[in-house]
């Protein structure tokens, strides 16, 4: 049984003051850091490159950075990102010419690999691939901006992405990212995640320690496995 993972996501945070924001939501609890990389192609929006992981890396962040690639093609920013400091990335299939040969470069990086699935793609290549798998990252919204309001409909497809991890028999993290709250998490988890992106919530709030603590306290006690 894997513990809870809340991962705030820096395209949220005040971009002034990134080093320093980032520090702040880890030393209030919160696990890991998630980069939400686009590139105004594969989505509407243009965010962050490797400079700014390596940046953080450079000021000091030493918890795990996550790195979820909204981009198209994927390759050359996978070996970028993980000279820049990531320890998780993860991409969407649709977004890779060979699917299998990009998982291979995240774990040749040294880095743990993940698939990305929208809301309205199917996880047809997910049951032959979970076994390259550390991660498995449901978006929640639509991707492409942050504050967005979550899908409810999405729980179906964690509890879905849920029997496939429980049947494989292997620790792979479900992650869901986009408008997770204090109203929602609680389903969300119960669905089957055990890893949330939470972007909006925790840096919109005055009080990190307090977010942070409201959302566990939401958690179901029992976990998987």
């Amino acid at each position: 049984m894997q513990p809870f993972i809340i991962a705030p996501s820096i395209l949220s945070a005040d971009l002034a003051r990134l080093g320093q924001e980032t520090e702040a939501v880890l030393t209030a609890g919160a696990d890991w850091i998630h980069f939400d990389v686009m590139d105004n192609h594969y989505v509407p929006n243009l965010t962050f490159g490797p400079m700014v992981c390596e940046s953080l890396r450079q000021y000091g962040i030493k918890a795990p950075i996550d790195v979820h690639l909204m981009v198209k093609p994927v390759d050359s920013l996978i070996q970028r990102f993980a000279k820049a400091g990531a320890s998780t990335i993860t991409f969407h299939p649709e977004a890779s010419d060979q699917v299998d040969r990009s998982l291979q470069l995240i774990k040749d990086q040294g880095c743990k690999a993940g698939l990305a699935f929208n809301p309205d793609i199917p996880f047809n290549v997910l049951p032959r691939l979970l076994e390259k798998l550390d991660m498995i990252l449901i978006m929640s919204v639509n991707p492409g901006f942050s504050g967005q309001k979550f899908i409810a409909s999405v729980l179906e497809k964690i509890r879905e992405a849920r029997a496939f991890i429980d049947a494989s028999g292997k620790e792979i993290r479900l992650e869901v990212d986009g408008g997770i709250n204090l109203e929602n998490i609680n389903a969300i988890a119960t669905a089957g995640a055990d890893t949330f992106v939470a972007g909006s919530t925790v840096f919109g709030a005055n009080d990190y320690v307090a977010i942070l603590r409201a959302l566990r306290d939401k958690l179901p006690v029992t976990k998987f496995r």
